[in-house]
């Protein structure tokens, strides 16, 4: 068994029903009832605000942004983690890369380190994090 924080772009990818944006691996990974998949509030937070301003729209499976967020527990089997004092102790640690001024992704980044889930995420930067134990699943789209 294997544990997984999903990115907030693969919760997109997901909600929204862009499934062509997952790779082959990753559609694997999720697939596979003996992982753990888990998301950050961080995320969900970001996907909320994505909703908000029409970013990404309502579907079958959602009416509202509440809709949305039940969704990604009931129907994709994704717990939702809390971000707690010890991410942020961690945040504070972190060194960012250059160029890489996204707040959200430095949270993320902290919570996954933390709690010592491999990162699955579309976003080519956080590769740059793993000399600092970051456990790191590119989504190839």
């Amino acid at each position: 068994m294997s544990r997984y924080l999903l990115d907030t772009n693969i919760l997109v990818f997901l909600v929204s029903g862009q499934l062509d944006n997952i790779s082959e691996e990753t559609r694997d990974i999720l697939d596979d009832y003996n992982n753990q998949l888990y998301t950050s509030s961080i995320s969900v937070t970001e996907l909320v605000q994505l909703y908000r301003i029409k970013k990404i729209h309502q579907s079958k499976m959602f009416k509202t942004s509440s809709e949305m967020v039940s969704v990604i527990e009931k129907d994709f089997f994704i717990k939702i983690l809390p971000f707690s004092k010890e991410h942020i102790k961690k945040l504070t640690t972190i060194k960012i890369s250059e160029g890489h001024n996204d707040p959200f992704d430095h949270a993320i980044i902290a919570h996954s380190i933390t709690e010592k889930l491999t990162l699955i995420s579309s976003d080519r930067r956080f590769k740059e994090y793993i000399p600092q134990k970051l456990k790191f699943a590119f989504n190839k789209r």
